[in-house]
């Protein structure tokens, strides 16, 4: 029998659209089931740009596992994703380029923390594909060395030859950028708005294809994912996870270890990412049940590491030669890791971690990891 992957370049050919993303060999039953889902969501009809690498790997994290005694531990690693040292915005930019170059953007703009992922992906996105980019930085970690606003992240920004303002802690950082934008436009350029962390329908697309990718992926294996764990913060890597995996009718459970916002607040904003992503798919509603939060790995706010924090990172360093971040994946892996030792994950439950890189922060906090 076919493959999936044939099976869809078959199928989408026919009718004139891109071939699809699923590879596996499945049983008959489960390809079916499996392909029908993909195709009532329909990702080949929006607009893409070629600049995320995927499938990303899918890896088992054994010393890990061992040191915390199970379950079964895994990363998906999208610090994989190639562009600008990757990372989880890559998916995210895909579709939201896409949609920038069918619009006749000549000009991005998109706003961030100072040490922002989101912005260094997209700055170098913009480089890639013959577009301008100005990004508004908010100075939102308090008390912080002079280099934290040269090293990391900015140090490529300004490689990637973005133009740069900078903004003081608090303020609507969307609204900011929403009225540079306008200026922009008023001056005749053709500028594109993408938000905080790439953070709206379409960039949460990027995650229900990666819900996708990890169904295929753990198919092929023989395994099945119970939960998939990693830091939310502006809500689009969870909100496209759970729209994903609600359309492909996976009893996945994803968990989101929030790094900034209270549970309320987050859970909240999840959702209604994610029923608005599951809209535009023309899925069934999506109940806030879907939605799984947890916060008590914040700390005293967004990119203030955690003695948690800091743990985390050197274990995933030392055990699994990983490169966690301070401000997301590092309090994501921290949830992860404490939860475990709690008990919280089954002894035969299969835990994916997503990793959702950010490494290129580190340097702007050596000051505390060494």
């Amino acid at each position: 029998m076919q493959n999936l992957h044939d099976v869809l370049i078959l199928l989408n050919w026919q009718s004139g659209k891109r071939a699809g993303m699923i590879r596996e060999v499945a049983p008959a039953c489960s390809l079916i089931a499996h392909f029908n889902a993909y195709r009532t969501m329909d990702l080949a009809s929006f607009p893409r740009a070629p600049v995320c690498h995927r499938p990303t790997p899918l890896e088992e994290m054994k010393r890990l596992s061992a040191e915390l005694g199970g379950p079964r531990l895994w990363v998906k690693r999208d610090d994989c994703t190639g562009l600008a040292t990757g990372g989880n915005k890559a998916r995210k930019l895909e579709f939201l380029m896409g949609e920038a170059i069918a619009e006749g953007a000549e000009l991005v703009v998109t706003q961030g923390a100072v040490q922002s992922n989101h912005v260094r992906q997209t700055a170098a996105a913009c480089c890639k594909l013959g577009l301008q980019c100005h990004i508004l930085l908010e100075r939102r970690v308090p008390h912080v060395e002079p280099a934290y606003e040269k090293t990391g992240n900015v140090l490529l920004d300004r490689l990637f030859g973005a133009s740069i303002e900078f903004r003081e802690g608090g303020l609507d950082m969307n609204a900011e950028a929403q009225a540079v934008t306008e200026q922009f436009q008023k001056q005749g350029r053709q500028a594109y708005f993408i938000p905080g962390g790439g953070s709206n329908t379409t960039g949460a697309l990027g995650y229900v294809n990666c819900a996708v990718e990890l169904t295929e992926q753990a198919q092929a294996q023989g395994m099945r994912i119970d939960w998939v764990v990693h830091g939310t913060g502006s809500t689009g890597t969870q909100a496209g996870l759970v729209a994903g995996f609600h359309g492909l009718n996976a009893s996945t459970r994803v968990l989101g270890v929030s790094v900034r916002q209270k549970v309320e607040v987050q859970r909240r904003n999840v959702h209604l990412l994610a029923a608005a992503t599951a809209e535009r798919l023309s899925l069934e509603p999506l109940p806030m049940e879907k939605v799984e939060v947890e916060d008590g790995y914040i700390g005293e706010g967004y990119g203030i590491p955690t003695a948690g924090t800091l743990e985390a990172i050197r274990k995933a360093a030392q055990l699994e030669g990983l490169l966690l971040d301070p401000v997301y994946s590092g309090k994501g892996m921290d949830g992860l890791i404490n939860l475990t030792r709690q008990g919280f994950f089954k002894q035969d439950e299969t835990v994916v971690f997503l990793h959702t890189g950010g490494a290129a922060a580190l340097f702007a906090y050596e000051n505390v990891l060494l």
